[in-house]
């Protein structure tokens, strides 16, 4: 039974539930479930220590900025793997993945309405990053380092302004177009 009540501990540590078996187990023992905080809804004691300015966003629109973040991620590392290969059209091709475009302008906008200011910081980070195209079109692999360099800067910055913070569709709606 220790066994079990270890095993079902650390399932509970990941984030899966309890069975009832298991609550009435720990409730015979006097325990409580531990609690996880869901990363969408951190707990009152994050948020406190957390300083950031909230980036309100609905569910949905989080998840696909986590996945854009994702890929920007996996496009620096491409970017890297292709410097140290001195291989100037790559970091190219990777370059446009995170490089400003129209497309991208009018994604940053929508996802940062509801929060003032971010819309700009993210604009920044795709403007920054073109950068790096022209350096690798250019064949200068020391301004390429130097756009890579000021580009991972934007990020640190937006990340240490910014947390994301998941609204329903109505409030998110409402902090949308309140400036507007």
């Amino acid at each position: 039974m220790n066994l079990i009540r270890t095993m079902s501990s650390m399932f509970c540590l990941v984030g899966l539930a309890l069975s009832p078996v298991d609550r009435a187990a720990l409730a015979a023992e006097g325990k409580s479930p531990p609690t996880v905080a869901s990363p969408a809804q951190p707990s009152a004691a994050a948020e406190a220590v957390d300083t950031r300015t909230a980036l309100r966003l609905t569910a949905m629109m989080a998840e696909h900025q986590k996945s854009n973040m994702r890929d920007h991620l996996a496009a620096v590392q491409e970017i890297v793997a292709a410097i140290a290969a001195n291989d100037m059209p790559a970091v190219e091709r990777a370059t446009l993945r995170i490089g400003h475009s129209d497309a991208m302008a009018q994604m940053c906008q929508h996802m940062g309405s509801a929060t003032p200011g971010f819309t700009e910081k993210a604009l920044g980070f795709h403007r920054t990053a073109g950068t790096i195209t022209a350096a690798a079109q250019r064949g200068d692999r020391t301004g390429v380092n130097s756009a890579l360099a000021a580009t991972l800067r934007t990020c640190v910055e937006c990340h240490a302004a910014y947390r994301q913070e998941v609204v329903d569709e109505p409030t998110w709606r409402r902090l949308s177009t309140a400036g507007h």
